[in-house]
């Protein structure tokens, strides 16, 4: 294994393409549909090549544009219902939001899935950031904070895990009452209990996901600021006498040669939907044409997370280097082509990895 890393160990995972689009906002084809049929079969041909978990968000609005960016999406319980069906093997995360769905509700929607799935199922906790998303239904609390949304969430959670292991939950917090509530069955992982993951990079994020997860999903200018995020939410971990999981996103377009890879980016990059970009980066209330960070120069360019590209051994070195520097225990993939190149990232990549060969 390289510098002793058991890549065995390392988590490999694909982001489903719930919305139309995928990750990439451009014009140029190929488009991910967000359609179930194309969901079910990147799950089952994840499922077929070795990867290990398969997820989806909950998207609730677009971001305008030529391409209504987003415009079109699933709901991810259902649909993760469905492909728990579709497969027998791989950990399966469905994406709950803290402000629309009630905790005891919750509770038995994942211990639903949980039985469907045969215990492979997971909660990605999402305790709110595009307000567009929420206001159009109402359910924005104009009066909560970021800090206050974690709060929230924190309570949602702890009430989510009376109900998975109490047969009767009273509870009376600062946002949620239950009298004498009941939810069974059960989910069937009780050692403890469905794994969560939860995407946060500030301190309040990150202890929340510590206190009440297992992994968080976090995310960098380079590699050097993704290790230190790494480090410091482990330190954290630490320092409250518990451990915790990094996981980072990253998307994969695969080539056999440096100049088919230069000509497939700059084809997205060609079809740029600037209208839809500029939506994207008003939802998380940035100034389209302010100071750059990290996700307007990523969205700017097209590309919504840090792009690997090359054949099956430079696509292998590129993870290696990844994982490596920064320290991070998993991978969540995204794909232009969601059954051609998820296949060949299965069927090439992950057997040198997990081989260690060079």
């Amino acid at each position: 294994m390289t510098k002793g890393i058991d890549y065995n160990s390392v988590d490999f995972g694909i982001f489903l393409p719930i919305t139309n689009g995928g990750w990439i906002i451009s014009e140029s084809e190929p488009r991910p549909d967000g359609s179930y049929l194309l969901n079910r079969a990147a799950a089952v041909i994840a499922e077929e090549t070795g990867f290990d978990f398969i997820m989806s968000m909950a998207k609730w609005r677009g971001y305008g544009g030529t391409t209504n960016h987003w415009g079109t999406s699933l709901e991810s319980m259902t649909m993760m219902a469905g492909l728990a069906e579709a497969t027998s093997r791989v950990k399966v995360f469905a994406t709950v939001h803290t402000l629309l769905y009630h905790p005891a509700v919750a509770a038995k929607m994942f211990a639903t899935l949980d039985q469907i799935s045969g215990g492979r199922v997971g909660m990605n906790v999402v305790s709110g950031s595009y307000a567009g998303e929420f206001r159009q239904m109402g359910t924005w609390p104009e009066h909560l904070d970021h800090d206050a949304r974690y709060d929230l969430a924190r309570e949602w959670m702890q009430v989510v895990k009376k109900l998975w292991t109490e047969e009767r939950v009273n509870h009376k917090g600062e946002y949620f009452e239950l009298i004498d509530c009941e939810s069974n069955p059960k989910p069937l992982q009780q050692s403890p209990r469905p794994p969560i993951i939860c995407a946060g990079q500030s301190e309040k994020g990150i202890g929340f996901t510590i206190e009440e997860g297992d992994a968080c999903f976090i995310g960098g200018r380079d590699l050097d600021e993704l290790a230190a995020l790494s480090r410091r939410a482990k330190e954290m971990a630490a320092e409250r006498g518990k451990t915790i999981k990094t996981y980072s996103m990253f998307g994969v377009l695969p080539a056999n040669t440096q100049e088919e890879a230069e000509a497939k980016l700059k084809h997205f990059q060609d079809g740029a939907d600037i209208e839809a970009i500029k939506g994207l980066l008003r939802s998380y209330g940035m100034d389209p044409d302010g100071r750059e960070n990290v996700m307007q120069a990523r969205a700017k360019n097209v590309f919504m997370n840090e792009m690997l590209v090359g054949n099956a051994e430079a696509l292998a070195a590129q993870v290696r280097n990844i994982i490596e520097h920064t320290g991070i225990d998993g991978m969540m993939l995204t794909f232009s082509d969601y059954t051609e190149d998820v296949r060949y990232f299965g069927e090439n990549v992950l057997p040198l990895l997990r081989k260690g060969e060079q």
